[in-house]
């Protein structure tokens, strides 16, 4: 289970295809994330689906340490 993950930024107009997790892979492909979010392995993340493709963001909080893509 994730506390953090973060967007690589790294596909067209800054889209995350992959996502990098502390102590485990700074390249995680977007598909893999998205399987294990929806599988509950990181009960703290969400999936989003914007023109057919699904991403993974930060429930919401109080939090934005935890903002996929906040630094």
């Amino acid at each position: 289970m994730a506390k953090n993950i973060k967007g690589n930024r790294d596909g067209e107009n800054q889209r995350n295809e992959s996502y990098r997790i502390k102590g485990r892979s700074s390249e995680i492909p977007r598909e893999e994330l998205v399987e294990e979010v929806e599988k509950g392995k990181h009960p703290d993340f969400g999936i989003y689906e914007r023109d057919g493709e699904k991403y993974v963001r930060g429930n919401p909080d109080q939090s934005r340490d935890n903002n996929v893509n906040d630094e």
